[in-house]
């Protein structure tokens, strides 16, 4: 059973609602035309693809199809900086259950305004003057889905809006893509490239999450990239999807203790069955996969959601015993606090305010820290193999993506790809 801990003192309340956002498939538009799930990725500028090396399978070497494509722009956090996400994955079953055959890609471009905003901030840290009174939060959930906090009133808008909509607070509307292996960023645009300004950046689905620290600036080497080739080129797409999104809410669910009554056997001397049926109740305990049964759970009270977002968060593991399970898991912490309006009746699952140390490998590229923003649960193979003859398809309980947090790789102009972080756990026999 399912223990979600609540400081929430509203007995009226029967569920709470976590700082999680979650993503639904939909084939309806959702008004993101950003933001998909499998399809054709497309690009922040159409003339500057990545290059195509970064969507290799590393087994095969064959092209992979697009699993997410997201639109990650997080303007409170990373002012100038117009960012997707891209995941991609192998449908070859040679390839399954190994290291290189799901990948991730971060793009990024900056607008000039961004990089004289930094250089005021530098020369401002420099001086003695007091700090100014910090401006309040933005809520990331309003400003990138469109979707109010539960306490919020009338007025929603749609989360994954696009910044043609007229509600403009899709919190998909940004894309994050990550990859394993952490390549250096890639660059493919020429400078005289227009870059848009601060004003022209859509607000995201990654802006509802709250952050803490200031963008770091990193240098961006070049390498000549292999030249994106032509749709007949490239592996057979999934169905497309566009994606809904809104904050993931939870049944107030209580453990109850088991009954206190012992069966005790007349035949047998007093306390030996006693003894037995604890016996058989510790095994039975020491057998269950407490892990993956939290997952299967807090799975289970959103069912359609193929999506987990949480800029800083803290993914939701399926396991404890894999690799990714055991990088990650001495990092998690559970706690409960206030939630964006000062209620307390939201859940945060974070490793701390303001820490990014979860266990992930820096960034090689600028040394920054890498920080949890997205996971993709076992419902999107369900939705991009519906058309699939067979069962041999998708072998995965979760894909992690860890981004830097820096949001290094960008340039004035030009857009960089950078590969960043999958943690990939594979599905175990008999769980999923």
């Amino acid at each position: 059973m399912a223990l979600y801990d609540s400081d929430s003192s509203d007995d009226a309340e029967d569920f709470t609602t976590t700082d999680v956002l979650l993503g639904y498939a939909s084939k309806e538009p959702t008004g993101d035309i950003i933001s998909q799930l499998g399809g054709r990725p497309t690009w922040l500028d159409p003339s500057q693809p990545p290059s195509a090396a970064l969507a290799r399978c590393r087994i095969c070497n064959d092209y992979m199809p697009l699993l997410l494509q997201l639109h990650g722009d997080l303007p409170e956090h990373f002012p100038g900086h117009g960012r997707r996400l891209y995941v991609f994955g192998c449908k070859r079953k040679t390839c399954r259950r190994k290291e290189g055959s799901i990948r991730a890609i971060r793009s990024v471009r900056l607008a000039s305004s961004s990089r004289n905003a930094k250089s005021r901030r530098a020369q401002k840290s420099s001086t003695d003057s007091p700090s100014p009174v910090a401006a309040p939060l933005q809520n990331l959930g309003s400003s990138i889905f469109g979707v109010a906090p539960p306490s919020a009133g009338n007025g929603q808008t749609n989360p994954f809006s696009s910044p043609t909509s007229s509600n403009n607070n899709n919190p998909f509307s940004s894309s994050h893509y990550s990859t394993a292996s952490g390549n250096p960023p890639i660059s493919s645009a020429s400078p005289e490239s227009a870059a848009p300004g601060i004003s022209d950046l859509p607000e995201t689905f990654a802006e509802k999450v709250r952050l803490s620290s200031s963008p770091l600036t990193a240098s961006t080497p070049k390498t000549s990239p292999e030249p994106w080739p032509s749709d007949t080129d490239l592996a057979q797409p999934y169905p497309s999807y566009h994606l809904d999104a809104d904050y993931e809410t939870l049944d107030q669910v209580s453990e109850q203790p088991l009954p206190a009554t012992t069966m005790m056997d007349l035949d047998e001397p007093d306390g030996s069955t006693s003894t037995s049926a604890r016996e058989d109740a510790e095994t039975f305990e020491s057998s269950i996969d407490k892990t993956f049964q939290r997952f299967a759970d807090r799975l289970a009270q959103n069912p359609l959601q193929v999506l987990r977002y949480e800029f800083r968060g803290f993914p939701l593991l399926y396991s404890k015993t894999d690799t990714v399970g055991k990088l990650l898991a001495s990092h998690q912490h559970h706690f409960a606090g206030p939630d964006k309006n000062g209620s307390n009746n939201k859940i945060t699952t974070a490793p701390g305010a303001g820490s990014a140390a979860i266990g992930l490998p820096p960034c090689p590229s600028c040394g920054a820290g890498r920080v949890f923003e997205l996971q993709l649960t076992p419902q999107t193979i369900a939705e991009l193999e519906v058309d699939e003859v067979g069962l041999e398809g998708m072998e995965w309980g979760n894909v992690i993506l860890g981004v830097c947090s820096a949001d290094c790789g960008g340039e004035v102009g030009a857009v960089g790809y950078v590969e960043e972080w999958v943690g990939v756990q594979w599905e175990e026999r008999g769980k999923l």
